[in-house]
């Protein structure tokens, strides 16, 4: 009885311990397989794929055929014969694995060419009284094989709109309406449409109202709000009168968590009380992420507003991290980016992808070799930038870590982005400091009644901060803008005021490295 409770009790840790080691995990496509026959006749037959595993995350296939003379098929799978003969149809894998599913069809009983849609005009439309409306189009030629139309509409917060064209109205606004043809001739047409005449009332949020005041006209949020805890109180009348006057302001930032954080509690605040006007602003923030991202990939610590250091290309305080974290998100339709318009993850995996590109070109070399970041570059030269007076060109040991983070969220990497991760955690090994912490005490005599000090903790192991470019040693820097080689020599007000050691890549250089290593057979 004994060896048989130790067996189930060893039973249960093994599994327990795998569903723990497998919580997290992103679970790829392995197999793809095209439905039905393989027979086409001269009606477009709608394709589908069974993907395998059934909890894969992302089951989504992109479709294309051998020859194009034979057949066409649309991104939905809607598959078109054009003449008798044979193609093949395969189904792709859109999570990165690479996985294909792929069938052989026969063609047959197509007796005259099939002619392709050369346009298609919806008629001009206005909704004045909040009702639905069904929209029309004009397709040329007049005897197109296939006529049938694809509806979408550019925010669902705005309005939706049915396959046959209903649109209905959420809210009062503008909508861009597109109606796009199955016969694989790519053509389409678009209306931009105004709403008015809605009066349906939507429960609402303090968070997502005071959200909604703050957000300037372009779409971000600038530093009124620097505490983003303070959204949950609502605006006293003063501030609604400031904030309201400063619609038009340039001050919008990724700076201290600004706009993603926004953005994501809007959705939230949509997916609980179905408020349109909430989903609209976060696809309006988005938006403005989109027009902030430099062609090069990077992203500045403001936009449009460029002034002093705010141009630079800023890894500082996980700005463009926390902006990639949020594409990602989209892409894979995660933590609420599944409520924003379908159309913004081809956008974002543009922007995800030219992100990963400035960071494997930003990633300092030193004596030879790749290591980490600086909290800021320069934009054009790509070199470590001066931010604040006491934020010097270095190396990042803070910041890095999350630049690291998004690096591994690649489900294919490159040979470069597999280095570039080795670097990194080459380098934060070397930059280990052992058998020291920091400790906030009081002290009466200092200014801020504070104070950080250093003392002795054997066998800790903690990072700097910054490091200087010339001997990859820790420095503290004060608002004189002169690199101190200690703490303690920095004035008071810097030293309680700012984070100059931690543990930031402790978890990164264990078991994630390691996870992701075996993750990518290293």
């Amino acid at each position: 009885m004994k060896n048989s409770i130790i067996l189930i009790g060893l039973v249960f840790f093994f599994l327990f311990s795998c569903s723990k080691d497998d919580m997290g995990k992103e679970v790829q496509v392995k197999t793809i397989v095209i439905n039905g026959d393989a027979l086409l006749s001269s009606t477009p037959k709608q394709l589908t794929a069974a993907v395998l595993p059934s909890d894969a995350n992302k089951k989504e296939v992109s479709w294309s055929v051998s020859d194009t003379e034979i057949a066409v098929i649309t991104e939905t799978g809607l598959l078109t014969g054009i003449k008798n003969g044979t193609v093949k149809v395969t189904a792709t894998a859109t999570d990165g694995s690479g996985v294909k599913g792929d069938k052989t069809y026969t063609v047959s009983g197509i007796t005259e060419p099939t002619v392709f849609v050369e346009s298609v005009t919806i008629t001009s439309a206005t909704i004045i009284n909040g009702q639905p409306l069904q929209l029309t189009t004009q397709i040329a030629p007049a005897n197109a094989t296939n006529k049938t139309i694809s509806w979408t509409v550019s925010s669902q917060a705005i309005a939706t709109i049915s396959a046959e064209g209903l649109l209905t109205p959420k809210t009062n606004g503008t909508v861009t309406v597109t109606a796009t043809t199955t016969d694989g001739s790519g053509k389409s047409g678009q209306l931009q449409i105004t709403i008015s005449g809605v009066t349906t009332v939507y429960p609402t949020t303090i968070r997502g109202e005071s959200i909604l005041l703050w957000q300037r006209n372009n779409g971000g949020w600038g530093k009124a709000i620097a505490d983003l805890n303070d959204y949950n109180v609502a605006p006293t009348a003063q501030e609604k009168t400031t904030a309201l006057a400063s619609k038009n302001n340039t001050d919008t930032t990724i700076d201290n968590g600004h706009v993603v954080t926004e953005l994501r509690w809007l959705l939230a605040d949509y997916k609980t009380t179905q408020n349109p006007n909430y989903l609209a602003a976060a696809e309006k923030a988005i938006d403005w992420l989109f027009l902030a991202q430099y062609a090069n990939g990077g992203w500045p610590q403001y936009y449009p507003d460029k002034s002093g250091y705010r141009h630079q290309i800023t890894y500082n305080d996980n700005a463009i991290a926390n902006v990639m974290n949020l594409m990602w998100d989209i892409i894979k339709s995660k933590n609420n980016l599944d409520l924003v318009n379908s159309a913004y993850k081809d956008k974002a995996t543009v922007a995800f992808d030219k992100g990963i590109d400035i960071i494997l070109k930003t990633q300092i070399t030193y004596k030879g070799k790749k290591t980490v970041w600086c909290a800021q570059h320069d934009e054009v030269t790509l070199q470590p930038a001066l931010a604040r007076a006491y934020e010097l060109p270095s190396f990042s040991g803070s910041e890095s870590v999350a630049i690291v983070r998004v690096l591994m969220l690649v489900e294919q990497p490159s040979a470069a982005v597999k280095q570039a991760v080795k670097d990194a955690v080459d380098w934060f090994n070397g930059a280990k400091i052992t058998g020291i912490k920091t400790e906030k005490i009081n002290d009466a005599s200092q200014s801020s009644g504070q104070d950080v000090v250093v003392v002795a903790a054997p066998g800790n192991i903690i990072w700097a901060r910054f490091y200087d470019l010339v001997n990859n040693e820790p420095f503290f820097c004060g608002r004189d803008g002169i690199a101190k080689k200690t703490l303690a020599e920095i004035e008071n007000e810097r030293r309680v005021g700012y984070s100059w050691y931690g543990n930031w890549p402790s978890a990164l250089i264990g078991s994630e490295y390691t996870n992701w290593k075996a993750k990518h057979g290293l």
